[in-house]
């Protein structure tokens, strides 16, 4: 099994499920669907379904990647989450110029969207540095 461990992670990692990185995923997905509870029901199998597809993309493929056999599938698995999240970004900004929500309202969801992004984007540096 990889470690797959950022240059930040201090302890020992003994599944995905102890990068801080999964974990950021998870709580991103969590505020996704909490904020999404709240369109218009004619949105369930529109910007609704496409939030929460796109949140609960990026914490799966970083343990989906981790679970794979080699350093080169974890980062395509990595790069996938990032691509999922910008997805993510663009649905969340659209939600708020098309008047779902208030823009406000994805604030902090869309801050938490770009520390997640660079967290990515060290763990698949450290991956290709070794």
């Amino acid at each position: 099994m990889i470690e797959g461990t950022a240059a930040t992670q201090q302890t020992k990692v003994r599944s995905y499920r102890d990068l801080r990185v999964w974990q950021a995923g998870m709580d991103l997905a969590e505020a996704c669907y909490a904020l999404t509870k709240r369109f218009p029901k004619d949105e369930l199998f529109g910007m609704t379904g496409q939030i929460r597809r796109a949140a609960t993309s990026v914490p799966a493929n970083i343990a989906e990647g981790y679970g794979r056999n080699s350093r080169g599938e974890y980062g395509q698995f990595l790069r996938i989450s990032q691509g999922s999240l910008k997805e993510l970004e663009t649905h969340l900004m659209l939600s708020g110029r098309v008047g779902l929500v208030a823009p406000l309202e994805t604030k902090n969801i869309l801050e938490n969207c770009d520390s997640l992004g660079k967290m990515l984007h060290r763990l698949i540096r450290s991956l290709q540095v070794v």
